[in-house]
Order: structure tokens, then sequence, then C-alpha cells
């Protein structure tokens, strides 16, 4: 067993004598102390801390929504809604290579050929949306090794159902990409379901010709497509946004198309949909990404919740599985395939947030993809609104960290080149004033602000609203806190924050599907 900075304290059973504990903190001197006098000691001179430490930020210079991130050689790209684009040799300064949707963006070479005769052909199923002109959301760009070719997955839309899932290829990462085909389609009736490949697939299935709508509730909105190599080497798309839920399908690797499945009821597959994973009834379930980790063999699901505008609640949630096709579960054990309200279900890895560090307030986080750096570190990539700035938004990069118990959690602040210290910290280095933020399960525009605590030489956690305990592992950069009656799992690290301070950070999962972020300024 490995020893352990820190005391397992149960808080309503600690012996104490008189008004002060008995485990006691040894001075400079080597006499020992009361711990309330040694802590009193630490918080001696905190309250100054926001008035010295520097405030700021810092802008990626680019918009692109629902980033995937891949990368080529030694250059990181993110591929975005509305055919936006841009690379980076860093991950945090970026530069856009195309933008807009219409035929002037070479990202595509034909996606708009035709147009000038009526709608081309990726949009002739869903037409033009609301405003006039062409959606194109969410693409997904992988390379696929027996084609030879970058593949880019994307969706063209119209209304909250009316969607397709196309895909085109290319020979360089940037393109031009050249539309091949459309393959999934959703929001059909017995109306317009011909225009679809419906009846070509499914034959005499009665299903699309005996509804008058949309069965939103069960079927997908096929849009946000998201497509990954297994342990095996097969590949697989997950798909889907709010409506009939999150949906699964091999795709084949020698032509890029699905390989649809037979039907199996009892396993929730459908021969043209595919497998569903978990969410429907309209729940606000999208962006879906899974990472497959060799290190910790598991799959992770990751997921946006909420409305994606500033003030929708828009937050990341995580499940896991350990095989591709679920069942997948959240760090409660819970899976999510028959339960209708979803707000507590799934790790949620961060929402609205500030420190006092920050000169914004970070509101509306989501769209994500992760991956694994040649180095061995993983990153999670998303796009990011703020407080004040309406629906302005910009890629954020933090890094990824598996915690002892095999979940992921991600660093507080953007990533700037930092490495987790494998042999961790002393408990003499760990302690101090940190602001916490607990990121909670709601689903809101609530923004999760800091609350100053006390990590102890004791192992106690102290602060106005609350008490616990915390424990390092020597040797290890893990660490727990206990808050009450949970006990929340991590990692501490150091790292530069987005103002160029210096800082002690934790950052830590509970089985109640809460992440808390722990930051202790490095004052000189």
């Amino acid at each position: 067993m490995r020893k352990k900075w820190g005391i397992i304290l149960g808080l309503t059973g600690m012996m104490l004598l008189g008004s002060q504990s008995i485990y006691a903190a040894e001075a400079a001197d080597g006499t020992a102390e009361t711990t309330d006098a040694a802590n009193e000691k630490e918080t001696a001179g905190t309250d100054d801390i926001e008035s010295r430490i520097k405030k700021g930020g810092f802008t990626a210079g680019v918009s692109v929504h629902d980033p995937s991130v891949i990368k080529d050689n030694d250059t990181y790209y993110i591929f975005g809604s509305h055919m936006e684009s841009a690379k980076s040799a860093d991950l945090r300064n970026w530069i856009g290579f195309s933008s807009g949707v219409n035929a002037e963006n070479k990202l595509f070479d034909n996606l708009f050929d035709g147009e000038e005769d009526g709608d081309p052909a990726a949009f002739t199923y869903v037409g033009k949306n609301e405003e006039g002109g062409y959606s194109v959301w969410a693409p997904d760009v992988i390379y696929n090794k027996k084609m030879g070719k970058y593949v880019m997955y994307f969706c063209t839309t119209s209304s909250y159902v009316k969607s397709n899932i196309c895909f085109a290829t290319a020979d360089g990462i940037e393109g031009p990409y050249h539309y091949e085909d459309t393959f999934l389609y959703s929001g059909y009736s017995y109306h317009d379901v011909k225009e679809s490949n419906i009846e070509e697939l499914m034959g005499t299935d009665p299903r699309p010709y005996t509804a008058a709508s949309y069965d939103n509730n069960n079927w997908p909105n096929c849009i946000d497509p998201d497509v990954f190599y297994d342990e095996d080497g097969r590949m697989w798309m997950v798909y889907g946004s709010w409506s009939g839920g999150i949906f699964l399908i091999e795709i084949d690797e020698e032509t890029g198309y699905p390989i649809y499945p037979e039907a199996d009821e009892e396993n929730h597959v459908d021969s043209y949909y595919g497998k569903k994973l978990l969410g429907g009834y309209h729940n606000s379930i999208e962006g879906p990404h899974i990472m497959y980790d060799e290190t910790s063999g598991y799959y992770y699901l990751f997921l946006s919740y909420g409305n994606l505008q500033a003030k929708g609640g828009y937050q990341m949630r995580l499940f896991r599985c350990d095989t591709v096709d679920g069942t997948y579960t959240d760090a409660a054990g819970k899976d999510m395939y028959l339960f209708v309200e979803h707000k507590d279900h799934g790790l949620k890895m961060m929402g609205n947030y500030t420190f006092p560090s920050l000169t914004q307030t970070y509101m509306a986080p989501g769209g994500q993809t992760a991956f694994e750096d040649e180095d061995g570190k993983l990153y999670l990539v998303y796009h990011q609104r703020f407080a004040k700035t309406g629906e302005l938004h910009e890629p954020r990069v933090h890094q990824l960290f598996r915690t002892k118990d095999g979940w992921l959690v991600a660093a507080p602040f953007a990533t700037d080149g930092e490495t987790l210290k494998e042999d961790g910290y002393s408990g003499d280095e760990i302690k101090g004033t940190f602001y916490l933020v607990n990121h909670g399960t709601d689903i809101s525009d609530k923004v999760h602000k800091p609350q100053g605590i006390q990590l102890n030489a004791d192992g106690t956690v102290t602060g106005e609203e609350l008490e616990g305990t915390w424990e390092a592992e020597e040797g290890t950069p893990y660490i727990d806190v206990t808050l009450g009656e949970n006990i929340y799992t991590g990692v501490v690290l150091a790292m530069t924050d987005e103002a160029g301070n210096d800082t002690m950070c934790f950052s830590a999962k509970g089985d109640n599907n809460e992440t808390i972020w722990g930051v202790k300024y490095l004052l000189p």
C-alpha cells in the first residue's frame, strides 16, 4: 500500500480536546503546536490574494463551432460547423483557412455544383434553412487507412429533425474535399420518404410508409457524426442530437459507407440507424464523440447537454464502457438508455465557471472531441462562449488526465505545455488556500463561482461553507478530496493559468457525477 499525505478524518467523529483537534502539526523549531494554530498560520495573509494575482485571458484567434480535431504531421487541425476550419502548432493559437457556406469556400470542390439549377446533391432532401441558405454542420475528418484518403463526414440540415449525413474525400488534410454521397436521412414521413435512400435499403419495411410524421422520440436526428477506429481496427460512426438519442453504426473502411446491420430489437439495433446507445424523447443530448484509450481499456463517450447558446446551460458530460457498443455508464454506475430525465446522468466534466484571475466568465462549453497526442497526453477540444459577449465563441483545448479509477478529468485552464508530474507532490507543496469550483450536475445558466477553502496540513479541508478531508498518494499525482459525504478522486498538477499566474491545481470527479476544480495561486 502506498503511503499517503493527509489523514482521513470523519468530521463528525473527530476526537477533540476542548475546541482543538488532538492532531498536531510540527512547528519550525520542532515543538508541537495545535492544528488550529497551524491552520491559522497557513491562512494568514490570504485576504490579499486576489489583489496580488494577475488578471487576464487569451484569444484563440478564430471562431470554430463544434470543432473536430485531427493531427497531421506536426500541425493540429480543427474542422467545424459552417465550413470553418483552422490549424495550430500549439493548441492555443489558431489560424483559419476556410470560412463560409458558399461556393467561394475552397474547402470543397463540388459541394455547390448545380446550385444555379436547384438544390445541390447534398441538399436535395433537406433543402434550404429558414434563413434561405444552406446548413453544413459538425464535420469530422478522419484519415481512412484503406482508402488512403482524408474523409470528412458532415451533416446538412434544415430543421430540428430534417437532416442527413454525407461524406467527402480529399488527398490532403486541407482539401479540397469532394462530396461523394449522402447515406443517412432523418425527419421524413410517407410524403417525402422517397427522396431518401430508405426505400432502396429497407424494401418492404412498413415503418417509413405508415407514419404521418417522423417519430423523433425514438429515431435520431442525423447530425453530429463522429468517426473513429476501435481497438481492433474496425471503423465506427456515432451520431445524433436530441430527438431519439445517440446511435452507433459500423463503417466499411473499404468504401466509407455504413454497414447496415440486421435488426435486433432486444439489443436496441435498428437495421437502418444502427444501435441506440442512450438518450431519446428529445432530451438535450448531442455532439457525441467516442475515444478509445488503450491505457485504461475504456471507450469514453463524450456528450454535450443543454442548449448551445451562452445562457443555454451547454456543458460536457462523460460515459464509459469496455466495449465499443455499450452499455455506457456514468461515474455513478448508471446507464441512460431507458431513463428520460438526463440531468443527473453522465459525469459533468465542465459547465459555466470563472476564477479570480480570469477577466472572462466562461459559458456553455461543448461540441467536443478528444485525442491522444504522440507523447501520450490526452486533450479535450471544444468551443467556448463567454458572458457579456453574446454568442461569440472560440475553440479551447484543455489537457485530460486519467484518475486512478479510470475516469477522465480536465485541467482547469487551457493547455500551455504543462506536464503531469507522475511522482506527484508532497503534502507541504499541496497544502494552502485553494479556490474551489464545483460544476454540479445542473443544466442551467448558473455560473459556478469559486469558493475559498484551505487544504490543511492535518488532512482537513476548511472553508466558510465547506468542510472535509483530503489525501494525496505519495509518489503519484493522485488526490482524494472528501466534502461532506462525497469523495472526489483526481489528480494534482502545476500549470500556468490564462492570465499568466503559476498555479497548483487539482481536478477530481465524484461518484455523484460532479467534477470539482481547485486552484492555488503560487504568488512570489
